[in-house]
């Protein structure tokens, strides 16, 4: 029995040992966040303080994309007939207007169809005239009807023949109204079709070009857009005429504002990822096509406890603020921070806070001040 109490009273001394061990451990790690300040540091400080507040604030989705130009700005252009590049003063970047003559081409091919027309337009004006003659004496019963039937026949075949040779001379910039006997040219000129800037050049002078190869590719950039990747569980956060702000890599200070107005319906089969475009508010003309973007858009608006971005650091991976204790003394406290908008951010874990009066500016300097200490 004597025993019993022996072993009993050591068990409950124990016991006693460590509750106040593991008390000495919660006080000083308690202490451990605890940070002090003299009124002269305080003043020099510049410490500001303030409460959680109520504030509307946004969800904001961070997305990528390209600048990019709609198919009918960009022009690929060609040779329908084919031949060899007589001259050409283009160069990657170079702008043109609509309508400039961009490059001469050279082959007897032109010569020839040129010869084709002008013939051709010499016997339809005698068919035209044997034509009317048979059908007077036709009228008059001086000619058979087959004799009729067959002039009727050559003029309208020469009639078909003239008009398709015009609209072949017009696919290589000629004009079928002006030409003559005096004029026939083994050169033809190609013009730019748009206003813009050249995007590729991709022949050099004396090359032979078939009908089906590109000489040039240009770009108007007048109606530039931002083609943005969304994932598929963000489709539905966006809407057309949504507002959004975009900025490169290299200068992410400077902001575009920008309008959704395309969402695309397709979902890409790799990335599942939609194609969504966005206009630009005011075009800049250093945003090429090709340009890497990001950017913020604000999907929805939300009621939220908030305080300063200025009173929320970042130490050893998590987010603290620091809680008034007294006029000197200011406790470390660990929060979970949700959106941020406008120099605000969302503090999520805001029970315990809500009545507790917080550093504002100055929790950098206290942080500092705190890990001094941890050094000591």
């Amino acid at each position: 029995m004597k025993n019993i109490f022996i072993i009993s009273s050591l068990m409950l001394l124990l016991i006693g040992c460590n509750s106040k061990k593991e008390e000495q451990a919660v006080d000083k790690k308690a202490n451990a966040n605890l940070v002090s300040i003299s009124d002269a540091q305080l003043k020099n400080a510049t410490i500001e303080t303030g409460k959680l507040e109520q504030k509307t604030i946004s969800s904001i989705l961070k997305v990528t994309g390209k600048i990019d130009v709609p198919p009918q700005n960009m022009v690929s252009v060609s040779m329908p007939l084919g031949g060899y590049l007589k001259t050409t003063k283009l160069l990657p970047g170079l702008p043109i207007s609509k309508g400039e003559v961009i490059a001469t081409m050279e082959d007897q091919q032109y010569v020839q169809l040129q010869q084709d027309y002008l013939t051709t337009k010499s016997k339809l004006y005698f068919a035209e005239k044997e034509y009317q003659r048979q059908k007077e004496l036709n009228q008059s019963q001086a000619s058979s009807d087959k004799v009729y039937q067959q002039a009727d026949s050559d003029y309208k075949t020469l009639r078909i023949t003239l008009s398709a040779l015009a609209e072949k001379l017009r696919l290589i910039n000629v004009n079928p109204n002006s030409l003559s006997e005096k004029n026939i040219s083994k050169s033809v000129n190609i013009y730019a079709p748009i206003n813009g800037f050249v995007s590729k050049v991709n022949v050099n002078i004396g090359k032979y070009v078939n009908p089906a190869d590109v000489l040039f590719e240009l770009i108007n950039p007048s109606d530039i857009h931002l083609n943005l990747k969304i994932f598929e569980k963000d489709i539905t956060k966006l809407s057309i005429g949504q507002k959004l702000m975009a900025y490169t890599n290299n200068q992410p200070d400077k902001k575009y504002h920008c309008a959704i107005i395309l969402i695309s319906k397709d979902l890409s089969i790799d990335e599942h990822t939609a194609d969504v475009h966005c206009h630009f508010e005011n075009y800049d003309k250093t945003l090429l096509p090709g340009i890497y973007m990001n950017a913020d858009i604000n999907v929805k608006s939300n009621d939220a406890l908030t305080l300063p971005k200025d009173a929320v650091v970042n130490f050893e991976g998590k987010e603290y603020i620091f809680v008034v204790v007294n006029k000197n003394q200011f406790q470390l406290t660990e929060v979970k921070i949700g959106n941020s908008e406008n120099g605000l951010v969302e503090i999520l874990n805001n029970e315990s806070l809500t009545k507790s009066t917080i550093v504002t500016k100055g929790a950098y300097t206290l942080l500092m001040k705190l890990k001094n200490k941890a050094d000591e």
